[in-house]
């Protein structure tokens, strides 16, 4: 007996077979991930250098180099790809999808752990991360102020915004572009280093002993203990032109703000942002890999709202760009598309049949299996 003449024997059965399948499939289609592209995971494991003062031809010939020759014997390499820019090196490592993502991150982090004595020791450590496949953002919320300049509006995403927005559901990431933060530059006087014979290095290893907080100990008695604190760090722009960096012929000592110029500025004044208003930050919002883009879309606006609520007077937030738009009209025409051929073929049907009780069983067959069919997409995980 086949599943038709088991539903003609028994129709009240075949009924409720069929109302499940409908309900349970539309359940399952609210719980589906939505995503603009398919997600297609392809293990690719990057690795990020930085060498701070070289320009791109000695980050590719010292770095970048030596990492792709050591790299690019590995079991399952596809594609290697580089990019060798002033002060950074990547390079991104594609494997095949036989490959399993953490075992290839742990073979990148061998190869590079033999060649480390090879790198440049004023580079930094290589940075090795897995990749997320579809880590786009979804949103870009775009933050300006018409009094306060980059470092105080990068100041206050950082300590309001950026965490608030992290912890909506759905979010991977949260990150600031244009943004600058504050650090205490030192320009330095060649002539004045010269005259009281000051070199670089000397003042780079006074920056490093002295702008430290060691630890100090306690004090102990039979009744009491104490923990004890040295706070030697320098914090003002008096603190760093008062530290000592050498001594004269005659032993006078040479402070920095002898031989620089100590100034309370940006870290890295070579990118920013703008609007008509003035200074401006634009914070990118990537959505997990197996997150609904539009939920995702949804919850960041209505948080946007409420944060709206509690800024100060001077700084407005917008979401300048929102790539769920394409999604969500690409819905409406699927769903659309859907409507008008399901109507094309109970037409077509009732034309050449001319029978009203042939044209509704289709009219009701339809739906359930298009439900029954998202069903199935969420049992594998689709």
């Amino acid at each position: 007996m086949n599943i038709s003449e088991l539903s003609i024997r028994r129709p009240v059965f075949a009924t409720v077979l069929s109302l499940l399948l409908l309900i349970v499939g539309v359940m399952a289609t609210l719980r589906l991930s939505i995503r603009e592209y398919p997600d297609v995971s392809q293990p690719v494991v990057s690795i990020n250098v930085t060498y701070r003062g070289a320009n791109a031809a000695v980050i590719e010939t010292r770095i970048t180099q030596i990492i792709e020759n050591e790299v690019a014997g590995l079991e399952g390499v596809d594609k290697l790809t580089s990019q060798s820019r002033d002060e950074r090196a990547s390079i991104n490592v594609q494997f095949n999808a036989s490959r399993d993502m953490d075992s290839a991150a742990n073979d990148v982090r061998d190869r590079i752990t033999r060649i480390l004595g090879r790198l440049p020791d004023e580079a930094d450590a290589p940075q090795i991360e897995k990749v997320e496949n579809g880590a786009d953002p979804v949103l870009f919320l775009v933050l300006s102020s018409n009094k306060r300049n980059a470092l105080e509006l990068t100041d206050f995403a950082d300590r309001y915004l950026v965490d608030r927005l992290s912890t909506v559901p759905g979010v991977a990431s949260v990150f600031i572009n244009g943004g600058r933060r504050y650090a205490m530059r030192v320009w330095l006087d060649r002539s004045a280093m010269a005259a009281r014979k000051i070199a670089v290095t000397d003042i780079e290893s006074a920056l490093r002993n002295e702008n430290i907080e060691l630890p100090a100990g306690r004090i102990e008695s039979q009744q009491r203990e104490f923990t004890l604190r040295t706070d030697t760090s320098l914090r003002s722009e008096d603190d760093f032109r008062s530290l000592v960096v050498g001594r004269g012929a005659d032993g006078y000592l040479v402070r920095l703000g002898d031989v620089a110029t100590v100034q309370l500025a940006a870290e890295n004044q070579r990118s920013g942002a703008s609007t008509n208003d003035g200074p401006a930050l634009l914070l990118p919002v990537t959505p997990l890999s197996t997150a609904n883009v539009l939920e995702v879309a949804k919850a960041i606006k209505k948080e946007v709202v409420l944060i709206k609520e509690g800024l100060p007077k001077d700084i407005s937030a917008e979401v300048n760009i929102d790539n769920s738009v394409f999604i969500r009209e690409s819905m409406k025409k699927v769903m659309k598309a859907l409507g008008e051929t399901m109507a094309i073929v109970l037409v077509v049907i009732f034309l050449f049949l001319g029978s009203m009780r042939a044209t509704l069983i289709p009219a009701a067959t339809i739906p359930v299996s298009i439900f029954a069919a998202a069903l199935a997409m969420a049992f594998f995980g689709y």
